[in-house]
């Protein structure tokens, strides 16, 4: 596919198969899918194709909105752009008129707006009549197409009048919707259509192959439309825009239609300083430095805040009980548009790893608040994780009574040990310490009804034939166990540390002579019943190399896996068995070949699978072009060869056994943007190749960088830390650091190729005689203790 234009670091475009293309724009209160020539056509699976529209969680208010000039609707789009915190498309002429339309969803209200700028070339004023068609779609988040019960049941049908200027939605159960403009309303009509010129072709599951451009509807559709029309006078070489916004209530109808301009302005601003945290410079790699920055705009995109949700748990969409608690608000980061736009255990422990190496820390602190609070009144402070939390508060997944996923109950506690690291907010550690220690205590008590140690219950990984005990669940239990004991060393907590600590030490001792299958080099996927190793090469086998450990003296140990068996197992799964070959991507597989309970393997390239395999090469100091690049690049490319959207990140990659997004049927896609992966951009950058090791909990910051083999240096600038930042940049040899955080100590270094010895060490200029040199799995780190603010730079020669 083509790359993309850009017009501007901020700006992303794209011209070609625009029809077939999704696109977001998003606020934290509402959010718009729909597609890139302007369209609104239906897609997602979850509630079979009426995931895309208009949102304000939990409710759906519209499936599109569209424009036309006197008697003829505007055109397809002939190229879209993606902004930061907008979304805009240039549009055929119509009636001697320029023509443009920018979407964006103001945060902080449930309503998404839409300008049809019109832009008179001529040197006399033309007088036209601007028309906006609007199709509702009410409906709540929950229930799904397949549940009991499901949308249809749910989903009554729209009515729709005009009152003081505005079309109003209504339905008996979902509520209301509302459309108008900063204009005065010439005269509007409502019925059964308007839905601009699409026809309204209804797709069921008969069509399943159509693309999504075939279909204006689904099964469920119950809507009504109206249009809008208003006269407009476009002066002599200037130019006018006609505002519609779709709202949940009047109050935010009003909102959003006070000054639309200057609130895209003020959009765009916000998204442009928050953009100004961790500014990466990456000479030998571009588009890695491009895709953390637009990863940024991703996370900021999937921010949603949802008010007044009924916890209820419907048992995978077998049970609709009665709500057993109410959470008045969350906030947290969607996991993906358009069909997992809601609050997850596991996506947001992958997630904060980016989230705080790019400065998000507020919404990943809420994001972990919000699974406790939910996690506690569903549970019954059992200290089990949900997994999935709908916008209305259906928890489909993740209650005492199923089976739930146990590695996301265990990373709970390394997640809140990574954001208090980060922040160095005890608050925040002490708002959920207690919680913390009650996800390893159910773990071990509950979830080892063999006291081997070795947690039982299902991991990332949901495919038939593994065994009982599972990988990733014991990876992240050991890690889990350190970050508790790291965290209750800080408390004074002796028990706990000495609880924690020694079950690590215990399982860490033992993990390697059980797990490591010699024969395949790989670790087993899962135990057998009687601890007989299955090996079925998911993905999920790379993860002894991608967590992090916390010694007893708070040293970070990259790895699980010991050096040689960490080495082969990444090499191997470099090879054309587990990895792409590049006639689509060249990320990790789902399952390598011969895996599997059907020993096909599955070729299915996810951002997360390809991000645990950059952070794994990063943690073992594999950082050249075949290595962790090579996952890195795996992960950005799509950003700016995009399948779908330019700037967006997608769930799954072009793969061998699943093509393109954007050739996918009306709903068999992934998501258009994925938080996820995210892990695998931002996290090998800030956290490995510049070498940020926070500890601001206990006042401690290391910066080891380890510069890539064959670029010439790596370096970013407002990495935030706590209540400041630090800058950072390497080249081989020479690390720079400058603080403005606060800090008790500061540790500033490089990291050697393994086997190198220290020649000399100075340190602003003036020789150290003893440095800290430490071997560890990324080669050899070389520190030296430097004060705690200010600028220095440390240089290391080696032999």
């Amino acid at each position: 596919m083509p790359a993309v234009a850009a017009q501007a670091q901020s700006e992303l475009s794209v011209q070609d198969r625009l029809k077939d293309r999704r696109e977001v724009a998003a606020g934290t209160r509402a959010y718009s899918v729909g597609f890139q020539d302007g369209g609104f056509y239906a897609n997602g699976w979850h509630i079979t194709g009426e995931m895309g529209g208009i949102w304000a969680p939990p409710l759906k208010l519209a499936d599109g909105v569209w424009f036309g000039v006197d008697d003829a609707w505007v055109g397809a789009a002939t190229k879209f752009t993606s902004g930061r915190g907008y979304v805009r498309y240039d549009l055929p002429p119509l009636s001697g008129l320029a023509l443009r339309r920018t979407d964006f969803v103001p945060d902080g209200k449930r309503a998404a707006l839409y300008g049809l700028e019109l832009s008179n070339p001529g040197g006399a004023a033309k007088t036209v009549t601007v028309k906006a068609d609007v199709h509702s779609e009410l409906m709540t988040a929950y229930p799904w197409g397949w549940t009991t019960p499901n949308a249809d049941d749910a989903n009554l049908a729209d009515t729709a009048a005009v009152d003081h200027g505005a079309l109003v939605f209504s339905d008996a159960t979902a509520g209301s919707a509302y459309a108008a403009s900063d204009r005065a309303l010439l005269s509007a009509d409502t019925g059964p259509g308007f839905r601009g010129p699409q026809p309204g072709t209804i797709c069921t599951a008969a069509d399943s192959t159509s693309p999504p451009s075939a279909c204006d509807d689904g099964p469920f559709g119950k809507g009504a439309g109206g249009e809008l029309r208003y006269k407009v006078t476009v002066g002599p070489r200037s130019r006018e825009t006609v505002w519609i916004a779709v709202a949940a209530g009047r109050g935010d109808l009003d909102g959003a239609l006070r000054d639309p301009d200057r609130q895209l302005a003020a959009k765009a601003g916000s998204r442009t300083q928050l953009g100004e945290y961790s500014k990466v410079d990456l000479p030998g790699d571009r588009q890695l430095q491009n895709a953390v920055d637009w990863g940024k705009q991703n996370l900021a995109d999937l921010t949603q805040t949802a008010t007044d949700l009924n916890l209820r748990f419907v048992d995978e969409g077998k049970a609709y009980p009665a709500p057993l608690a109410k959470l008045p608000r969350i906030t947290f980061f969607g996991a993906g548009y358009p069909d997992y736009p809601w609050l997850f255990a596991t996506d947001g422990e992958y997630t904060a790893f980016a989230a705080v190496a790019v400065g998000q820390f507020e919404t990943i602190e809420q994001h972990l608040i919000a699974l406790r609070d939910v996690s506690d009144a569903l549970n019954a402070r059992s200290g089990k994780v949900a997994h999935e939390i709908v916008t209305d508060g259906s928890v489909y997944y993740g209650a005492n009574s199923s089976a739930g996923n146990t590695d996301e109950t265990a990373k709970f506690p390394s997640t809140v040990a990574l954001v208090w690291r980060w922040t160095g907010d005890d608050r925040f550690r002490d708002s959920l310490y207690d919680f913390s220690v009650r996800n390893l205590k159910y773990i071990a008590s509950t979830l080892d009804t063999d006291h081997d140690g070795w947690p039982e219950g299902l991991g990332n990984v949901e495919r038939p034939g593994m065994g009982p005990e599972k990988l990733d669940n014991t990876v992240y239990f050991i890690r889990g166990l350190y970050d508790l004991a790291d965290m209750a060393a800080s408390k004074h907590d002796r028990a706990t540390e000495k609880w924690a600590g020694g079950m690590a030490d215990q399982l860490r001792a033992r993990f390697d002579p059980q797990w490591w299958d010699a024969e395949a080099k790989q670790y087993a996927d899962s135990l057998s019943e009687t601890n007989d190793q299955i090996q079925q090469k998911h993905w999920i086998g790379v993860t002894p190399m991608e967590v992090e450990l916390t010694g007893d003296d708070g040293e970070t140990v990259p790895g699980l896996a010991p050096l040689d068996h960490g080495t082969a197992a990444l090499a191997d799964r470099e090879t054309s068995c587990f990895s792409g070959d590049g006639a689509f991507n060249h990320g990790l597989f789902h399952t390598g070949c011969g895996g599997g309970a059907n020993g096909l393997g599955e070729r299915v390239i996810f951002s997360l699978n390809t991000s645990i395999q950059a952070v794994g090469e990063g943690n073992y100091g594999r950082l050249g072009a075949d290595q962790q690049q090579r996952y890195t690049t795996a992960n950005a490319a799509p950003m700016f060869e995009p399948d779908e959207q330019p700037g967006a990140l997608p769930e799954i990659l072009p793969s061998p056994d699943q093509g393109a997004n954007v050739g996918r049927c009306w709903t068999c896609r992934s998501m258009v943007m994925q938080a996820w992966g995210q892990y695998g951009i931002a996290w090998p950058v800030i956290h490995q190749q510049l070498g940020v090791r926070p500890s601001l909990g206990t006042g401690r910051l290391e910066v080891v960088p380890q510069v890539p083999d064959g670029q010439p240096s790596v370096a970013g600038r407002n990495i935030r830390l706590g209540d400041g930042t630090v800058d950072v940049s390497a080249a081989r040899g020479t690390t720079t650091v400058t603080v403005r955080t606060r800090l008790r100590s500061l540790a500033i270094g490089t990291t050697l190729p393994a086997g190198s010895k220290v020649r000399s060490v100075t340190l602003d200029g003036g020789r150290v005689r003893k440095p800290t040199v430490r071997v560890t799995n990324r080669g050899v780190e070389v520190t030296v203790s430097a004060p705690p603010s200010g600028r220095h730079t440390v240089t290391v020669s080696a032999a």
